[in-house]
């Protein structure tokens, strides 16, 4: 089905293009110091960061993919991201079944994961980026809303040219980065569309998306207790709560990103106990949830109180999300074969300097590949 535009959209749409053409003739085309009218911060910055490295924006781009083995590695690296985020990129088709974009995943390095949506691998534009593999990180391919996001660590639109590459200018974009339970970014949700109008609603829908994947990855830490936070008046049981998990000592082995700003969590860090920042003793978190009690409302040694509802961790949430199968448009079964075919494209054929590469034997390789 297609959209109709509104009488004003071609107007605008030539206003927008033509202000990102000023700024980038502000950038790339005075001494490089004369401020871009109208332009992102965050985008400016990564422009001066691509200049900075000698780049040009007419430069050829070749979206080299990493290596064999190092994408087997990345895959197995990223298994709980991948488990994660299947769910919540198999949905998003819904939302954007009319917009002609489609969902990218990376991981920290900015290196392609899973893609998933309406992909015209006809279309050379969509094939060189989503693949599996593919290294579209700000070092390789410029400004993009991969490399801003993961830069930047926060939500972004980019649209057209306001990518740095003439390359990349057919491409619009929104990005969110994904936070582990440790705090630290663990890599970036992306939705990409190939000379389609602008939709910055997507920037909403992505960090929505990304909050969704965030809590999965928490909720799929081993705890023995979790909390769910919410400010008073505020029930938990929603998707913004704050998510803590506790082992069995009441120590904290993991947090989303919302409980981390309520409690002032360090990123990065070692999480404290929890009564280093909740002042009630652990036992009675515990008691509330073998009594399994509603929320109430407790004090933070910083003063401020919170909404917590505690819930014992029966076992079944974790292992559920242990078991969940990878996103079914890149099934792990295809990757392997994927890796084993490229790297015997790499070695000219030879079956056995492959599999030396592989770490696996001739027979496995030949079985993979179906030859004899």
């Amino acid at each position: 089905m297609s959209i109709r535009q509104p009488p004003q959209a071609a107007s605008s749409t030539s206003d927008r293009l033509t202000l990102i053409e000023h700024a980038r003739q502000a950038v790339f085309q005075s001494d490089g110091m004369a401020a871009a009218p109208r332009l992102e911060p965050w985008i400016e910055r990564s422009w001066r960061r691509c200049l900075a490295q000698g780049l040009q924006p007419d430069q050829r781009l070749a979206f080299d993919p990493v290596s064999s083995v190092a994408m087997r590695r990345v895959i197995e690296a990223n298994q709980p991201l991948l488990r994660a985020a299947a769910p919540v990129i198999q949905q998003l088709a819904r939302a954007m079944a009319d917009t002609r974009y489609f969902a990218i995943l990376t991981d920290a390095q900015g290196v392609v994961i899973d893609v998933n949506g309406p992909i015209d691998h006809h279309n050379r534009l969509a094939h060189l980026i989503a693949r599996v593999g593919v290294d579209l990180s700000e070092q390789a391919v410029g400004t993009t809303a991969i490399g801003a996001t993961l830069a930047e660590q926060q939500p972004v639109w980019l649209h057209r040219g306001e990518h740095f590459f003439d390359d990349t200018s057919a491409y619009s974009c929104a990005g969110a980065p994904l936070f582990g339970p440790d705090g630290r970014c663990v890599g970036m949700l992306d939705l990409t569309g190939i000379n389609v109008p602008e939709r910055p609603a997507l920037k909403h829908l992505v960090t929505q998306s990304a909050l969704s994947i965030e809590n999965a990855l928490t909720l799929a830490q081993p705890h023995h207790l979790l909390l769910r936070l919410n400010w008073p008046g505020r029930t938990p049981g929603e998707e913004s709560d704050g998510l803590v998990c506790l082992d069995a000592d009441g120590r904290i082995t993991g947090a989303n990103r919302a409980a981390a700003d309520m409690l002032t969590l360090p990123a990065g860090a070692p999480w404290p106990h929890c009564s280093d920042v909740i002042a009630v003793p652990p036992d009675s978190l515990f008691d509330a949830a073998r009594a399994q009690r509603g929320a109430v409302e407790l004090p933070l040694w910083s003063g401020l109180r919170l909404q917590v509802l505690a819930r014992l961790n029966d076992g079944r949430a974790s292992t559920a999300a242990s078991q969940r199968p990878l996103s079914t448009s890149v099934p792990l079964k295809d990757v392997e074969t994927a890796l084993i075919r490229r790297a015997v494209e790499e070695a000219r054929g030879n079956v056995m300097e492959a599999a030396r590469v592989l770490g696996i034997s001739r027979a496995t390789v030949y079985r993979k590949i179906g030859r004899r």
